[in-house]
C-alpha cells in the first residue's frame, strides 16, 4: 500500500487520481530539493529522461546563497546543471497532500553520466557497495524525535522563534493523555506514512514539553535512508497544514532535553542472517569488529552525526544524549547500546541528534563498521554503569569546529570516502563555522549591551 510500481502511477495518472509528482533529492543539510511535475509529462519525459537542477544545490548556504570556495561547482564554472534521476524503486503516493505522488532521485553528472560523488545519497550508496564485497547488506531505523509548537512557521519566523508555545504543558515521555492531543498532526503521520508505503511502528511523548517521537519500521540501509527523508517531509509538510510548527534541530532549548535521531543497525550475511550472531544467538566476530569500528572512527565522522553548531549543545550529563564513546546492553547513558536478541540483535548509537542528513549518518556509520570489519578492529570492554559519570572514557567532540578538523585529517575518512568528499564537506562545515562566528547572537546582547 503506497509504493507505485510505473504501471499503477500510469493507471493512477489516467484515472486522474494523481495530477503531480514530486521528483526530490537531498541538499547537504537533508533538506529535500527538487521540483513538482505535472504526472502526465513525468510519465511521457520525466520517468524516462529524468530532469535536471542547477548544481549549485550542492554548494549554497541555508539562505540558499552560492558559497566560493567549492572544486565541484562556483562562479567560473558558471553554475550549470546536474541531472536528477529517478529511482522508481522509492515511487510512492504523497498521501499526507492531494492527488500527488513523490520520487526520489540520484544526482548525476550530465558530462559524465556518474553518480555526483558529493552528493548525499550518492555516498550512502558507495557504502553500500563496499559492504556488499564482503557479502553483507545493513538494515537500519531512525529514531526521529522532533518538538511541536502551536504557533505556524511564518509566526515563529516573526517572531525570530524565541516565546513559542509547545503543544503541551508537561513532560509528556509515554504520557498517553498528554499525546492525545496531538493526534491531529501526529496520529495524522503516522496514517500518511501507512498510505505512502512507509510502515509505521509508533509514535510516543518524549523526555521535553511539546517533544514526540515516530518511528517507522526498520529496511535496507538505503531505504531506510530515503524513508527518513520522508518521514520528516510529511510531518513538515502537516505542521504546515495545520496551522503548527515542528523543528527537529539537535537543541531548541537550552533547559530542555534536545532531538536526538537514534539509529539502529544490524547486517545480514548472503544467506539472510543476521551476521551479528550465530545459530546459538552468541555474538559473533563480525558484531565484534563492526562495533569496534564504529566506535574507533566516531571522531573521523562526527561533523556527520552533528553536523551544525547547535548539534554540539545537545551532548550534556543526564539529558539522554551521550557524552563518551562507550558500549552496554541496554543502558541509555553510552552512546553505543546494544539491544534485541537472536535475529533482532542490532547496535543503537544514540550520538546522532534530529538535524542529521540521513544518507550522510547512515554512510558514516556504515564506513565506520566496515572498517571495523576489514581492519579487525576490536571494541573496548563492555561498559557497566553510568557512562555520564566515566571521566577517563573518552569524550565526544564537544564542537563543530573540532569534528571539522577531525574528518578533514583522517586518513579513514579520506580513504573511504574520497578526498573530494572530504574537502567538500570539510568546506561545507566550515561555511556554517564562519557563519556563527560572524553573527551577533542574541546571548551576546542580553549578557553586554548595557553592562560591559
Amino acid at each position: 500500500m503506497g509504493n507505485l510500481s510505473v504501471d499503477g502511477l500510469a493507471n493512477m495518472v489516467e484515472q486522474d487520481e494523481i495530477d503531480t509528482v514530486v521528483v526530490a533529492f537531498t541538499d547537504h543539510y537533508g533538506r529535500s530539493m527538487g521540483k513538482r511535475f505535472d504526472a502526465g509529462f513525468f510519465m511521457e519525459e520525466g520517468l524516462t529522461h529524468g530532469t535536471h537542477a542547477c548544481d549549485y544545490l550542492l554548494t549554497v548556504d541555508m539562505n540558499m546563497d552560492p558559497v566560493d570556495g567549492y572544486t565541484f561547482a562556483n562562479w567560473s564554472t558558471g553554475y550549470g546543471d546536474v541531472h536528477m534521476v529517478p529511482d522508481i524503486n522509492t515511487l510512492r503516493l504523497a498521501a499526507w497532500t492531494e492527488r500527488t505522488a513523490m520520487v526520489q532521485c540520484d544526482v548525476v553528472d550530465q558530462g559524465t553520466h556518474e553518480l555526483v560523488s558529493v552528493a548525499p545519497r550518492t555516498i550512502l550508496r558507495h557504502q553500500v557497495d563496499r559492504a556488499a564485497d564482503h557479502g553483507l547488506r545493513a538494515n537500519a531505523a531512525s529514531e526521529l524525535e522532533f518538538f511541536i509548537y502551536e504557533d505556524d512557521y511564518r509566526s515563529a519566523h516573526k517572531a525570530n522563534h524565541s516565546g513559542l508555545t509547545p503543544a503541551g504543558w508537561y513532560v509528556e515521555d509515554y504520557h498517553l493523555l498528554q499525546t492525545a492531543r496531538v493526534e491531529p498532526l501526529v496520529g495524522a503521520a503516522r496514517r500518511a506514512l501507512g498510505r505512502s508505503g512507509i510502515p509505521v511502528e509508533n509514535s510516543k511523548g518524549e523526555a521535553a514539553t511539546g517533544q514526540h517521537e515516530l518511528n517507522v519500521r526498520y529496511a535496507e540501509v538505503l531505504t531506510m535512508a530515503d524513508r527518513h527523508v520522508v518521514m520528516k517531509q510529511c510531518i513538515k509538510e502537516l505542521a504546515d497544514q495545520g496551522g503548527q510548527s515542528v523543528t527537529f534541530m539537535a537543541k531548541p532549548h537550552a533547559d530542555a532535553p534536545g532531538n536526538s535521531c537514534h539509529i539502529h543497525m544490524s547486517l545480514v550475511d548472503a544467506s539472510g542472517q543476521n551476521a551479528f550472531v550465530d545459530s546459538a544467538g552468541n555474538k559473533t566476530e563480525t558484531f565484534r569488529w563492526f562495533l569496534g569500528g564504529w566506535m574507533a572512527h566516531v571522531n573521523d565522522v562526527m561533523a556527520f552525526y552533528a553536523p551544525t553548531i547547535n548539534s554540539y549543545k545537545r551532548y550534556a550529563a543526564g539529558s539522554w544524549a551521550p557524552t563518551r564513546v562507550a558500549w552496554s546492553t541496554d543502558n541509555r547513558t553510552a552512546g553505543f547500546r546494544v539491544v534485541g536478541h537472536g535475529q533482532s540483535t542490532r547496535i543503537e548509537c544514540r550520538i546522532p541528534g534530529g538535524d542529521v542528513n540521513p544518507y550522510l549518518v547512515y554512510a558514516a556509520a556504515l564506513a565506520s563498521g566496515i572498517d571495523g570489519i576489514e581492519q579487525h578492529i576490536e571494541p573496548p570492554p563492555e561498559f557497566e554503569g553510568d557512562v555520564y559519570n566515566a571521566h577517563d572514557v573518552e569524550h565526544v567532540p564537544t564542537t563543530l569546529r573540532d569534528a571539522v578538523a577531525h574528518m578533514d585529517n583522517s586518513a579513514m575518512a579520506r580513504e573511504v570516502f574520497g578526498d573530494d568528499v572530504v574537502d567538500h564537506y570539510a568546506h561545507f562545515y566550515g561555511t556554517e563555522i564562519t557563519g556563527f562566528d560572524a553573527a551577533v547572537t542574541d546571548w551576546e546582547k542580553q549578557r553586554y549591551f548595557e553592562q560591559i
